[in-house]
């Protein structure tokens, strides 16, 4: 009896533990990208490192914010993820899955093996344009179907049932099914972008910029979607945006990006009320707050120049151009992500009060 209570017991706690376990693990991404020279006799081989030492870790039904310019190699890095852009080197893991390992050789390119393609069912994602990433010469009912037909879920009645459910946990009229793209607003094509990703029961879904493209009071109500997709299906979010007060809205943790690295991650709360370094601050510092006495008190870190090119960026620190606070170190050593408190930052004078 107590062996079989001792059983009981292990087994449960293997439960908790594969809980526990996040369900995305990225250790030392890195996305790099060919150009040609533009000088005619010139053929020195130049890449751009769009993506550069990326780790992240998410756990099970929660959200993490991506946020940085743009350029940052924010969307990259989440093309990597899905394996749609064959990382350079580093590793994703998804629910404990070598996703880099999973590629194949094919007539001298590399291509996606059957077991990546299985696994498609499981991660999708949420583009940026709501109208550039739905074919206008599909219907809705079509374009919701697609996936449902590529992995054979049902016959044709019971994928149109599918089509249906999906279309009204969206909040679409199924009426509408059979008109074309063109003929929706922008937040209802979001809607059938969203109702397209959730259509085989994803457990991770990369939000490319969902909101960018939308008015502001749309921008509120896909928001709102979003957040009760998650808590209904328990949804594992990626969610990349450049406007921190939508990040903050939806997500648990936020990681800043410039230039193809993280240069600051953490708590959501820590993030945003005690943010360490100066690009984090200077972001936070560009959202207005609605309270003219806060606004006008707030104290402000300026950036200097322009974002620098990824073809060559700067030696050191990639930020000490428009760092208001670099100091010499910053140019000549780069800064390592280091444990800072409540959060892990990249930055020479993180620590000092």
């Amino acid at each position: 009896m107590s062996s079989e209570v001792q059983g009981a017991s292990g087994a449960a706690s293997a439960t908790q533990r594969d809980a526990d376990a996040p369900l995305l693990e990225v250790e030392d991404l890195a996305v790099s990208f060919p150009v040609k020279s533009q000088r005619l006799f010139d053929r020195q081989k130049l890449e751009v490192r769009a993506v550069d030492g990326v780790s992240l870790r998410i756990a099970r039904g929660r959200t993490l914010g991506l946020v940085g310019e743009s350029g940052c190699g924010k969307s990259t890095t989440g093309r990597a993820i899905l394996q749609f852009l064959e990382p350079a080197r580093g590793s994703v893991r998804f629910d404990g899955i070598e996703l880099t390992s999973l590629w194949r050789k094919r007539f001298g390119t590399r291509t996606w093996g059957r077991e990546l393609r299985e696994l498609r069912r499981r991660m999708q994602m949420i583009f940026q344009d709501p109208y550039a990433s739905l074919n206008p010469r599909m219907t809705v009912e079509d374009i919701v179907a697609e996936p449902l037909r590529t992995f054979r879920t049902g016959d044709r009645a019971q994928i149109r049932k599918q089509v249906i459910e999906l279309l009204m946990r969206v909040g679409m009229d199924p009426r509408y099914r059979a008109r074309y793209p063109h003929e929706f607003s922008g937040g209802q094509r979001q809607r059938v972008g969203i109702a397209r990703a959730l259509a085989l029961h994803p457990e991770l879904v990369i939000c490319d910029e969902p909101i960018s493209a939308l008015d502001v009071s749309i921008q509120a109500q896909i928001l709102n979607l979003l957040v009760e997709l998650q808590r209904e299906l328990s949804l594992t979010y990626v969610f990349i945006a450049h406007d921190l007060a939508a990040v903050r809205q939806v997500s648990d943790q936020i990681a800043v990006m410039y230039l193809g690295s993280i240069v600051e991650i953490g708590a959501r709360d820590a993030i945003c009320d005690r943010p360490l370094h100066p690009y984090t601050r200077s972001l936070i510092a560009a959202v207005p707050v609605p309270d003219p006495k806060r606004e006008k008190t707030r104290v402000r870190l300026p950036l200097r120049g322009e974002v620098p090119s990824p073809l060559a960026p700067p030696s050191g620190c990639h930020f000490h151009p428009r760092c208001p606070i670099a100091i010499d170190r910053c140019s000549h050593e780069r800064p390592i992500l280091r444990r800072v408190g409540d959060r892990d930052v990249a930055c020479h004078r993180a620590g000092e009060a």
